[in-house]
């Protein structure tokens, strides 16, 4: 019989036990092993699921254990030592106030957005990397104290659970997630009523958000839920999956996110007196609109749009994920346009104004699409992909912001992801090597040159055979669900084996991240699996997007295979991937296996999270792993992306690659013992890993570089932009705009011969002499470059450099400006030069910010390249 109504009645504990209470309401407990301690000798003999949640523990322990606990003087000295711990954790200053100590101008707080967050797995609230990264971000700038705000969606039912059929195919379930059940509270009115955030729709309706916060350590969690009661139906379904619904439903997610955002961090900082934010993160472009609210704001104050926009844009920072478009979200113009203007949101301002931040209005973009990642571009002063090598392929992937310039000039860098060393590694290795901690709680800091190869080795067999255990429980629950019975799963006990060596594969399931690769040569994979003296197993895990009929196939095609009982003691899938799975799967593996279509890896922080755990990668150099990749931290496999473009050739060469690699190599020097029994290479490469690797891929690297790189520059532009300045340099670039199309590069000459052929000797100089029209511009409108540097066949400058030239005199009748300056030739062999006028102000960050450019005409001065010897 079900229930009509349903709510959550809280414990009531004892007042000595209080203080579990801010234990358990703190996230902080899902990275501290102590606190994680503590609550499992509150029920010693309760699940140990690794999504045990506080707040629900203590909601059923019954009242004579707590009776008992508070009566415990050993329980209650401990409490009150982690207590303690969290209170100075709380308070006590950190690198970030060591940096305010130090004189830095830093942000007085930083708003950061994302869709997902994946903190803990008892707050399912995210799908994948994106998810996990924003987790990780907030949980490192905690332990670092920047005072960072997250601000995300609230999820009525998460992301989907996965199970399987009995013929492999995945099947999502939507469990409903009750948030008074969750390590959540209610953002509430001074009077108690709870706080809303509304944002109008078209058609004179409404959207309301109520507002719940997590505490991550020190930093808030803001989650929007319109599941109120003063939505209509439609209206309240706004938040109940993590992506899903169609183009208006995930539009209105957006607006929710972005717009709903900003008014919630208002809110709460009105509430609390947390100090308004600074800086605006936009972590991909799904909470792109929080710059139209901010604009909203501004006008507010007596600022027209196009000087809000600068503000705005000045204090923003957008990080791209995607280095594909089809990753981004895109929406039909139209439907942007209906909800916005009088009728909906941003009352006043001009639709085609808002339309104009995301429209694809470049060469090869759609102009009837309204791009989110292109608003979030045009909304942000600064940009970042997510490691080097995607930042490289974002600068590609949107030059076309940037006509003009080159892509390795598009104002967008990087900051290579990292990972959270508590949440990710296992407290055995944390323990190796004396067990210290960095200053900021990043990873192990031990002396591992003085840790014997048999302590390292034990300690990695140890976590394979906790791995063996927590598959083996994993499968036969899974076995289950697809139907069978007890009696058909005795062969559940002897898959794995603690002394194999044992590969990791686990990841979302789009078709680029290729989890069928290693199916390519089923016959050779069966060999390697069951080698009489080297054999192998593997772990595999991933969930496709309800939606990707091709992911679920490519599931299934891996399914069918690990069923064979031939092989299925040697190769695993283990359904609903998530936090508390990957806990268990990363310090378990010896090998983490990344076989992406390079470069379609933005970063893969997986192999990262491996890799802190001692474990080694054989991977695609693609992300993270292009960039730190080194042989004594594992193996890359190579790629044919330069020599096959037919896809199944493709997936041919690298798979045999990948076999080769196994059979020739990884295995073999796993199973090469010495006297002892003891693989030393093996464990000299671990022990490299930890020790080398380790301290490059950790958060705490990742959120420094964000304050010095982005959050400090930002709050710094944001500062200079008063009101008065804001209009000056939107009527400047308004002008500059307008003028530019008269902005030419009339004529350039060099004191030197400098046709094509000519020669010119290395350590020499030539003269510069530039006559430049500026179109009613001023000299100090611009810049003009010389660009110089080594020449392809096809005369394209390569690993250009940039020379200032300067004024020297005025303008002629014609109004052409003289130029003049020294270019030094200081490289051999074919060079090449040419010449630009870039806009120029002391607010920009950049010159290539406002996207305009001019260079000579084929026809314009001497051309060419010099060859010099």
């Amino acid at each position: 019989m079900k229930a009509i109504r349903r709510f959550t009645v809280r414990p009531v504990l004892p007042e000595p036990l209080r203080p579990l209470s801010d234990l358990a309401r703190n996230l902080r407990w899902s990275w501290h092993t102590e606190t994680q301690e503590l609550f499992r000798a509150v029920d010693p003999e309760g699940p140990r699921s690794a999504d045990a949640d506080p707040v629900r523990l203590l909601g059923t322990v019954p009242a004579a254990r707590l009776a008992e606990l508070a009566g415990d003087q050993h329980f209650m000295r401990r409490l009150t030592e982690v207590s303690e711990d969290l209170r100075e954790y709380l308070g006590g200053p950190r690198w970030y106030q060591s940096r305010l100590s130090q004189g830095a101008e830093l942000p007085a707080a930083i708003a950061y957005f994302s869709p997902e967050f994946g903190v803990t797995a008892a707050l399912p609230q995210y799908s994948g990397g994106l998810g996990i990264l924003a987790g990780d971000h907030l949980k490192a700038a905690s332990d670092l104290g920047v005072p960072l705000i997250g601000v995300g969606l609230l999820y009525r039912h998460g992301y989907f659970r996965q199970s399987l059929s009995r013929d492999g195919w995945q099947q999502e379930h939507y469990p409903v997630l009750d948030p008074n059940e969750l390590p959540l509270t209610l953002l509430r009115e001074a009077d108690g009523t709870p706080s809303r955030v509304v944002l109008a729709l078209p058609g004179g309706r409404s959207l309301y958000a109520s507002i719940w916060q997590a505490q991550v350590g020190r930093v808030p969690l803001l989650l929007l839920d319109s599941d109120v009661e003063e939505n209509a139906p439609g209206e309240r379904d706004v938040t109940d999956r993590l992506y899903g619904g169609g183009s208006d439903h995930r539009l209105l997610q957006e607006m929710l996110l972005g717009i709903g955002g900003v008014r919630a961090v208002r809110t709460y900082c009105r509430l609390t007196g947390h100090a308004d934010p600074e800086v605006f993160h936009t972590n991909e472009g799904h909470a792109g609109f929080l710059g139209l609210e901010r604009i909203r704001e501004l006008s507010e104050t007596g600022l027209d749009f196009d000087a809000a926009l600068e503000v705005v844009r000045a204090g923003a920072v957008f990080t791209t994920h995607t280095p594909v478009p089809a990753g981004i979200d895109r929406f039909d113009r139209q439907l942007v346009a209906r909800h916005f203007g009088d009728d909906g949101e941003l009352p006043g301002v001009g639709a085609e104004k808002i339309l104009r931040l995301g429209m694809e209005t470049y060469e090869g973009g759609e102009p009837g699409l309204f791009n989110m990642a292109v608003m979030g571009l045009r909304l942000a002063q600064r940009a970042n992909g997510v490691s080097t090598l995607h930042g490289a392929v974002s600068r590609e992937m949107f030059s076309g912001l940037w006509p003009g310039f080159d892509p390795s000039e598009v104002p967008i860098t990087s900051v290579t992801n990292g990972v959270h060393a508590p949440t990710w590694v296992a407290p055995e290795v944390l323990r190796l090597g004396d067990g210290a901690t960095d200053s900021t709680g990043d990873g192990p800091a031990g002396h591992l040159d003085a840790v014997p190869d048999r302590e390292i080795w034990d300690l990695r067999r140890g976590l394979r055979e906790q791995l063996v255990t927590e598959v083996r429980g994993r499968l036969h629950a899974s076995w289950r669900g697809r139907g069978a019975g007890t009696a058909e799963l005795g062969w559940i006990d002897g898959v794995l084996d603690p002394d194999v060596l044992t590969i990791g594969f686990a990841r979302r399931v789009p078709s680029y991240k290729r989890l069928t690769l290693m199916l390519h040569d089923r016959d050779r994979l069966r060999e390697l699996l069951l080698h009489p003296t080297h054999p192998i197993q593997i772990v595999v895990a991933g969930k496709a997007h309800p939606a990707d009929d091709g992911g679920k196939r490519l599931i299934q095609e891996l399914v069918r295979f690990a069923d064979d009982p031939r092989v299925r003691h040697r190769i695993v899938f283990l359904p609903d991937y998530g936090m508390g799975m990957a806990q268990k799967l990363y310090p378990g593996c010896d090998v983490w296996l990344n076989n992406p279509l390079r470069p379609l890896e933005a970063c893969g922080t997986s192999g990262m999270k491996a890799a802190l755990n001692g474990c080694l990668n054989l991977s695609v150099r693609d992300g993270w792993w292009d960039e730190w990749f080194d042989p004594d931290f594992g193996w890359a496999i190579p790629t044919a992306d330069g020599s096959a473009t037919d896809e199944e050739r493709r997936d041919e060469l690298e798979a045999n690659a990948l076999y080769a690699l196994i059979e020739d190599r990884v295995a073999p020097r796993f199973y090469d013992r010495n006297a002892e029994g003891l693989p030393e290479r093996w464990i000299e490469m671990v022990r490299s890993t930890l020790a080398t690797l380790g301290p490059k891929v950790l958060a705490g690297r990742m959120v420094r570089e964000y304050v010095e790189r982005l959050y400090a520059p930002a709050a710094l532009s944001r500062r200079a932009l008063k009101p008065a300045a804001a209009r000056d340099l939107a009527a400047w670039k308004t002008r500059v705009r307008a003028a530019w199309p008269q902005v030419t590069v009339d004529h350039v000459e060099a004191t030197a011969d400098t046709a094509v052929g000519g020669t010119a000797e290395l350590g020499s100089t030539l003269a510069l002499r530039v006559r430049i029209a500026l179109g009613g511009l001023d000299p100090e409108d611009v810049e003009v470059q010389v660009v110089a540097g080594r020449v392809d066949s096809g005369d394209a400058i390569a690993e250009a450099r940039t020379f200032p030239l300067k004024p020297a005199g005025g303008h002629d009748l014609e109004d052409r400006w003289l130029y003049e300056g020294p270019l030094a030739l200081d490289r051999t062999g074919p060079y090449g030069y040419t010449v630009r006028v870039l806009p120029a102000h002391p607010l920009l960050a950049s010159g290539a910010e406002p996207g305009l450019v001019a260079v000579p005409n084929a026809s314009t001065g001497d051309g060419g390249g010099v060859l010099l010897r």
